[in-house]
């Protein structure tokens, strides 16, 4: 028997020491938990045999069980590096119909070229869908969503109303030259401003402000004609034969001419196959012995946003802002948690599977109660401790010299036996 008992004491610190070289060698996987060795001595006995008589069979590995506590947090600036800080798993998904949900520890994600958000396996992120105002319209495993980020947002508007207060200089000379947009000395000033087409692409719209009439001192009103150009094309309240928007001023430079905005016909800036009218407003423009300024200048038009960054709250809502100034919620990042995580099936890859075990995962929010806290811009290492561990492998490897020495012993002691017998 002796043989036998030291035989399972050998196995049992095999056991221990393969379990320890595991830990080891996962001291830099992200999320990954460290496992310890539960052993139990096993006794056979009866109802004749004495309570004082009994003596043990040896040992057997009762379980090895999963360590869930907090792994070391790591730095590192991603908008979607997200840790659990206690309790709780992230849920991925793998892209595929009807895949099982995993759960990981690991909250190392990126977006991959479908725009989804996943972990470093292709594993779809999974949230809460919300409304605009990021609040959880659905809950439970079925109301789970991968999350993707949009590419545009909003829709487009094209320009319909462009204003510009400008002060034109009053000592600007009169340029007697026919106007021609190529040519710098033939107008006094130019401004361009940013409009939009149908389709939301931005196009510029120039102005070249010619000086045609210098105040005197018989008539100290003045005028200036304004050229507007949208790429190549002329505006005009005429589109066939597309004039110069006439500006006057009084004595004091205050503006007397247009008092309302001017119309232009109807074109199709290029690119576009949607025709678009604009109308230009000079309004509280004014004629003052200083340089060219545009005051104030506004377009109604809007482009279709694209997406610029993201980021993750401390509540879990995730927002997308894009290049038109629009903010988008667009999930909330959903938490699991178990009755008991150490029953929880081991996949590889930082992933676990629910099994009986551990009990039907618990879904939940960032911060409820049984829910640890979320913090982006940060990864969970290993939670392994290096020292910890080769203390253990010590203790292990002196375990198994021992039950060795007990092996060789018992062996001699049976070749003893052999030997007197022969």
């Amino acid at each position: 028997m002796s043989f036998y008992t030291s035989l399972s004491g050998l196995q049992a610190s095999q056991k221990e020491m393969s379990t320890i070289s595991h830990n080891l060698a996962n001291v830099a996987t992200d999320g990954f938990k460290k496992s310890r060795v539960e052993f139990a001595d096993v006794i056979a006995s009866s109802v004749t045999v004495s309570p004082n008589a009994q003596v043990g069979s040896g040992v057997v590995t009762k379980a090895i069980r999963q360590q869930f506590g907090q792994g070391n947090l790591i730095q590192t600036g991603g908008a979607l590096d997200l840790v659990v800080s206690g309790d709780g798993f992230f849920a991925t998904k793998p892209g595929t119909e009807g895949a099982q949900i995993n759960y990981t520890r690991n909250g190392s994600f990126n977006v991959d070229s479908d725009r989804y958000v996943v972990d470093s396996n292709g594993g779809h992120l999974q949230v809460y869908p919300v409304d605009g105002s990021g609040t959880v319209v659905a809950s439970g495993v079925d109301g789970l969503v991968s999350l993707r980020l949009p590419e545009t947002s909003g829709t487009p508007k094209p320009t319909g109303a462009v204003g510009l207060n400008v002060n034109l200089n009053a000592s600007s000379a009169v340029n007697g030259k026919a106007f021609d947009r190529f040519d710098a000395t033939s107008y006094n000033q130019s401004t361009q401003t940013t409009v939009y087409d149908g389709n939301g692409n931005p196009v510029t719209m120039t102005n070249y402000f010619v000086r045609t009439k210098a105040s005197t001192v018989a008539d100290p009103s003045s005028q200036w004609q304004v050229y507007s150009f949208v790429g190549d094309q002329q505006l005009g309240v005429d589109a066939a034969n597309p004039q110069p928007v006439t500006m006057n001023f009084d004595g004091t430079g205050a503006l007397t001419q247009p008092t309302v905005p001017t119309k232009f016909a109807a074109f199709t800036p290029a690119g576009s196959t949607a025709e678009q009218a604009i109308s230009l407003d000079f309004s509280g423009s004014t004629q003052a012995a200083a340089p060219f300024t545009v005051v104030n200048r506004t377009q109604d038009g809007k482009a279709v946003g694209k997406l610029e960054s993201v980021a993750v709250d401390a509540e879990g809502i995730v927002r997308a802002s894009f290049s038109n100034g629009d903010t988008t919620a667009l999930g909330k990042v959903a938490l699991a948690n178990f009755s008991n995580p150490s029953g929880l099936r081991q996949l590889g890859n930082s992933y676990w599977s629910a099994t009986g075990v551990s009990g039907e995962p618990q879904l939940g929010e960032a911060g409820e109660d049984g829910f640890g806290g979320l913090m982006t811009g940060i990864v969970e290492g290993s939670n392994v401790d290096i020292t910890e561990e080769l203390v253990a492998l010590i203790a292990a490897q002196r375990n198994f010299q021992a039950n060795a020495k007990a092996l060789d012993t018992a062996s001699q002691i049976s070749q003893t036996i052999f030997n007197i017998r022969s």
